[in-house]
Formats: structure tokens, sequence, C-alpha cells
């Protein structure tokens, strides 16, 4: 075969291949995220168990088969913890709307056990959505289980003064369905204002994640 030949052959095998490449299997062409921080690998959380509002155990298997957005906070926050409650129970009925055999779920973590009892929690969580779950457990339960979600908590000061705040992320943690993190909506700092994770942000990029995640 002369060099020609071979050449034409293989100029009409890339043909062809392109050709089958667009029309045979056509590339998916699939919606864009705008907001969330996607990790480059999804991270595996540690064996941890908590206790719910319900009085039921939170485990890595209620995490499994729900798309769960995740939250750190307590009860006694005067103002990112309501107001990311408020945004996440204004987007929850177009969040359930989303196409996927995996339904979302929203958590609210305490990171403050010693105030937030499981009464207390129950109450809190009722103000925004009953179907939403909240829970805690003591802090060697908490402290790995919130780091390796890529957050953090303190207490900023003594907890001998009964109104003590609490410092934490103010960020939404992405869990998928195989109960591993792969991404958070972390909000705007910006001057005068609180950073909050915005409600219409999450509920924009929801079914660009979901949709990634099955194609």
């Amino acid at each position: 075969m002369s060099k020609i030949q071979a050449g034409v052959i293989a100029l009409v095998a890339l043909v062809v291949g392109l050709v089958a490449s667009v029309f045979i299997a056509p590339p998916q062409v699939g919606l864009q995220t705008q907001h969330v921080s996607l990790y480059p690998q999804a991270r595996v959380l540690p064996d941890f168990e908590l206790v719910a509002n319900n009085g039921k155990k939170v485990t890595p298997l209620t995490l499994k088969n729900h798309w769960s957005l995740v939250f750190v906070g307590y009860t006694y926050c005067p103002d990112i913890c309501p107001t990311t409650l408020a945004e996440l129970k204004g987007i929850y009925p177009d969040l359930k709307k989303i196409p996927t055999d995996n339904p979302i779920q929203i958590i609210f973590i305490s990171v403050d056990p010693r105030r937030d009892t499981i009464e207390r929690l129950n109450e809190y969580i009722h103000f925004f959505e009953p179907e939403f779950i909240a829970a805690s457990a003591e802090h060697v339960q908490l402290f790995p289980l919130v780091r390796a979600m890529g957050m953090m908590y303190s207490m900023s000061e003594s907890t001998d003064n009964p109104n003590y705040l609490v410092d934490h992320s103010s960020s939404v943690v992405v869990i998928n369905p195989n109960a591993q993190v792969i991404g958070r909506f972390k909000p705007d700092f910006e001057v005068g204002k609180l950073p909050v994770s915005e409600g219409q942000k999450i509920l924009a990029d929801m079914p660009a994640i979901i949709a990634g995640s099955q194609s």
C-alpha cells in the first residue's frame, strides 16, 4: 500500500469517526453551575451518630439515597442561622420539584449541644419547616464531622455566660446520595451585609448538580 493510499484511508477513518461522534453518540450538553464551589473530588465523611429532633439517630445511612443540604449553627444564633433557614424554607417547595430519584433533604446540625436539647431543636426546626431535620451530638462527634464537611465552629466566649455565642461557618454543604461531600454554597462577604447563603442561588444550581451526577 502506498503512502497516499494509507493517508486517504486514515482521512476517511477520521471523518467517519467525527460523523459517528456527532450523529450516533452526540455529546451531552449539561447544565452549568454558577454559584456552588465544587470540590475536585468527593469527600468521604467519617462515621458519626447524631440525635435528631424526633429522637431518631442520624448516621451516614441517613444521607444515603438523598441529596442533602447541610448547615451548621445553633438555635440561640441571633442572625445567620434563622436567616439561612428562612432562605432554605423559601426554596424548599421548588427544591422538591427537581426531577431526581434521590429526594432533597435539609439538615441543620447544632454545634451547641449544651443548650440545644432534642426538645428545643424540635420546636426550633418546626418553626421553619417540619420536614427539615435538626440534629446534634457531643463535640467528640461534631468536631470531626463538621471539619470533614469543610466547615468549622468554636465557642467565642466562656460557656459560663448563659448567653455565650458560637462562631461557625455560614456555608450550605452539598452531600450526594453516596453520603459524600461534593461542594458548598458560600455566602458573599460584603461590608454591611449579613453573610448568608442565598436560597435563589442554591435553587439555581441544584438541578445542574443533580443532572451532572446522572450523566
